[in-house]
């Protein structure tokens, strides 16, 4: 059978619950108003300037990849090299 409630329930909560939930409840709303202060304070604050690249980065940039990628091939000539050594010494050729 189903209780109903009406103005003559009643219930009891202990002081201990009733304080954690004030505190609970203390701590998102405060959690609310610092957000809304960040918020605000991000509104007011200065853009950032358009990030524009200018030529000579760019030119020392792509330098700087083909750079790596010239490394990066003389490096796998290298392997190559001594992988045909090992293979010569292991098949015996």
């Amino acid at each position: 059978m189903a209780k109903e409630l009406n103005e003559d329930t009643g219930f009891s909560v202990s002081i201990k619950t009733l304080i954690g939930i004030g505190a609970a409840m203390a701590t998102v709303i405060s959690m609310w108003f610092m957000l809304q202060a960040d918020i605000a304070e991000a509104k007011t604050l200065p853009e950032a300037p358009d990030p524009e690249v200018t030529r000579m980065e760019f030119d020392m940039k792509d330098q700087m990849i083909r750079q790596t990628i010239m490394d990066t091939k003389t490096d796998v000539d290298e392997i190559k090299k001594t992988l045909e050594k090992i293979e010569d010494k292991l098949y015996s050729r």
